[in-house]
């Protein structure tokens, strides 16, 4: 069933226009995105209802004037929060945003939140590079010539060792608890069996991320998003 959302009364209506309560937030996204799958996992961490409208990359829905409106990268995800009027990209951006509103996984204060935000930075290089593109030439995404294969397998391969070294004798990344930072950081590396790289050289890695599957409310890269837009 088709279904439209009204944004000024927080309702969504169907093809028989009966109206149903939404979410406050909209996840728009794509089930097979490392991004949209960090964001997924803060929600469903954080017990957050949320709406979740698909955006199909292959058709170019990202490219559209109605997405760019929202996203003027044409990337997902997005997260619309229609009780604050905000829209937001970047999904490490919306961590933080989503830290702050739910009260969960922001730090005990200012100084773990910037040590966070660190991590998340850091991610964003060799790690995401690595595993993501990786990743992609696996599954048939993108095709890339052998050398910047290997350099990217190289670059995975690195930031995987470096993680693990700094893992040494902590439970999480940041402080005596989770935060944004290791949800960041796990919704990369969870990609690695995906991107065919074998975890059993880095232990410290390993137990980390056991740490963080066992948190309430986790969901993995298999389940985490629906395949399709669904309502709250």
């Amino acid at each position: 069933m088709a279904i439209s959302k009204d944004r000024k009364t927080g309702h969504i209506a169907g093809l028989n226009q009966r109206v149903f309560p939404m979410a406050r937030y909209t996840l728009h996204g794509m089930f097979a995105s490392g991004p949209t799958y960090k964001v997924g996992l803060m929600l469903r961490l954080t017990k957050t209802p949320f709406d979740y409208e698909h955006v199909d990359l292959r058709s170019g829905a990202h490219k559209a004037d109605a997405f760019l409106a929202k996203n003027r990268y044409g990337q997902v995800p997005v997260l619309e929060d229609d009780e604050k009027d905000m829209c937001l990209c970047q999904s490490s951006v919306i961590l933080d945003y989503l830290a702050d509103e739910t009260g969960q996984f922001g730090g005990k204060d200012r100084a773990e939140r910037l040590r966070a935000r660190e991590w998340q930075l850091w991610g964003a290089g060799q790690l995401t590079t690595g595993i993501y593109r990786t990743r992609a030439l696996k599954l048939g995404f993108f095709n890339f010539n052998e050398q910047v294969a290997e350099a990217n397998l190289n670059a995975a391969t690195g930031a995987l060792r470096e993680l693990n070294g700094l893992l040494e004798g902590r439970d999480w990344l940041v402080g005596a608890a989770p935060t944004i930072a290791d949800i960041d950081i796990y919704g990369i590396a969870a990609y690695s069996g995906e991107a065919v790289i074998d975890l059993a050289a880095y232990p410290h890695l390993r137990r980390w991320m056991g740490r963080v599957e066992a948190l309430p409310g986790y969901k993995g890269i298999a389940d985490c998003l629906p395949k399709e837009t669904v309502a709250a």
